[in-house]
């Protein structure tokens, strides 16, 4: 007599079907976001490149603080949008699964696609309670790409936003956090912070600096805290981690005094690094380091005058606020300030600057497509934290295709032997057209400084008094 036997598991573990005297295997696994597929490891390797061309210098500091005996949760600030991401992706070789809001996955192509790059939706509490209920299944797959010991990135924020601050946390890391530390009680789980300070967040080709911060031991926390119930735990973890995330980067108070407060910051920031000599485990620090160190303690000074010398602290906040309004009406940039070029600094820029037109000028003409199209979008998206994502996403998709028809062109009426070295000679056209015009941007800002006395005064004040009271 025929007979059926069905044995279904769940947690995406294959499907087996026995049925009568035939045997057939269902192998009716659904792939799990965090699979290897051969397709996004062989593009990983453009984008992590092109990441690295969007800046002039990138520096990962404290790589060796990441663990490597259990499952790891990112944390990063969040200021530049889809770059954060890409920083953290470009960080090393390692594959990663990020989340996203969930409203740009309604359309169903793009979250094709958001899929296809390891991203995940999830729900923020101003989609409404109801909306936010639907992370539940987020959460679960999110445990799944812990429980494989794959990073997973979430950005505790939960919105960016382009300031040297930070804003107040929310718990979803901690839920993700709480859940798979008890699903695998024998598994170490860390909460790594990670601290992302862009020289400047709408420039493309600025510097950025990754820092990685003091990891949280998540089984540890546990031990520690056993006599909290599980809310206080999350509040007590949340404090944590803002310490940790805060010490990772260049931290600002979002207040009243912050445009003032980095004002006093770029003036003195040549001062301080001169003649501060930052050193860590026996190496001096330099370049990025250095200004990381030294913006901050120039913050910790300024706040340690405002309980000291509160009126010495008001005046040096003034004169801070009027600069900064100075600076920005007559768009003057604040590379400007901190850097304090010389006549002979300024000669030198314009020598180069004549010394690159001849390439800069074909270049930057060959790359308007690549310009109008940014310009475009630039119209349909108003929020100025994504200017560098869509530079970046420009430059990835629609560079490759430019070059593929200018290689064509030059190979369809010039000889090979020609050809070849005009289309090596276009590869960096993008980025030597922008540093070209960054140079005289920043030449034309240098000169406004200079014949600006009252300016140069308001900083030269600045300095005296910080100095004279530090």
């Amino acid at each position: 007599m025929a007979h059926c036997l069905r044995i279904e598991r769940s947690d995406n573990i294959p499907k087996y079907k026995y049925i009568g005297d035939k045997t057939t295997l269902n192998m009716a696994k659904q792939r799990k976001i965090q699979d290897y597929d051969w397709l996004y490891s062989f593009l990983r390797h453009y984008v992590d490149a092109m990441v690295r061309l969007s800046y002039r210098d990138i520096r990962y500091v404290g790589l060796d603080r990441i663990p490597k005996d259990g499952a790891v949760i990112y944390a990063p600030n969040h200021t530049g949008t889809l770059m954060d991401a890409m920083l953290l992706l470009a960080m090393d070789t390692t594959p990663k699964v990020f989340v996203a809001r969930a409203d740009i996955f309604k359309n169903p192509k793009i979250a094709k696609i958001l899929t296809f790059l390891k991203i995940l939706p999830i729900m923020r509490m101003r989609d409404g309670i109801d909306e936010v209920k639907r992370n539940n299944e987020t959460i679960k797959k999110a445990v799944d790409v812990l429980r494989d010991k794959i990073p997973f990135c979430i950005f505790p924020e939960g919105q960016h936003q382009t300031k040297y601050s930070t804003l107040p946390l929310a718990k979803g890391i901690f839920r993700i956090a709480f859940q798979a530390q008890e699903l695998m009680p024998e598994t170490p789980l860390y909460i790594v912070p990670v601290g992302i300070r862009y020289g400047n967040f709408f420039r493309f080709r600025s510097t950025v600096r990754v820092q990685i911060g003091d990891p949280i031991n998540v089984r540890d926390f546990f031990e520690a805290n056993s006599e909290l119930n599980t809310q206080e735990q999350m509040n007590s973890m949340r404090v944590v981690l803002e310490e940790r995330l805060r010490d990772s980067i260049f931290y600002i108070p979002n207040d009243e005094d912050y445009e003032a407060m980095y004002e006093i910051c770029a003036t003195v920031v040549k001062h301080q690094t001169k003649n501060c000599k930052f050193v860590v485990d026996g190496k001096r620090l330099r370049g990025m380091d250095a200004h990381f160190e030294a913006n901050n303690r120039t913050v910790r000074e300024v706040m340690r005058l405002k309980e000291s010398n509160p009126e010495v602290a008001a005046e040096l906040l003034q004169l801070g606020k009027e600069a900064y309004e100075m600076r920005t009406q007559q768009s003057i940039s604040l590379k400007s300030v901190s850097a304090k070029n010389g006549l002979a600094s300024r000669i030198m820029q314009m020598f180069f600057f004549i010394l690159k037109l001849p390439y800069t000028i074909p270049a930057s003409i060959l790359t308007l497509p690549m310009v109008a199209a940014v310009k475009f979008l630039f119209t349909k998206i108003k929020d100025h934290a994504f200017r560098n994502s869509i530079r970046f996403l420009i430059n990835l998709v629609l560079w490759p295709i430019l070059m593929i028809i200018y290689a064509a062109v030059a190979y369809s009426l010039l000889p090979w032997e020609w050809a070849l070295p005009i289309t090596l000679a276009l590869l960096p056209a993008p980025i030597v057209a922008q540093e070209t015009w960054r140079m005289l941007r920043l030449f034309k800002s240098d000169i406004k400084l200079h014949n600006n006395k009252n300016l140069r005064d308001k900083y030269k004040k600045i300095r005296t008094l910080f100095l004279q009271n530090r």
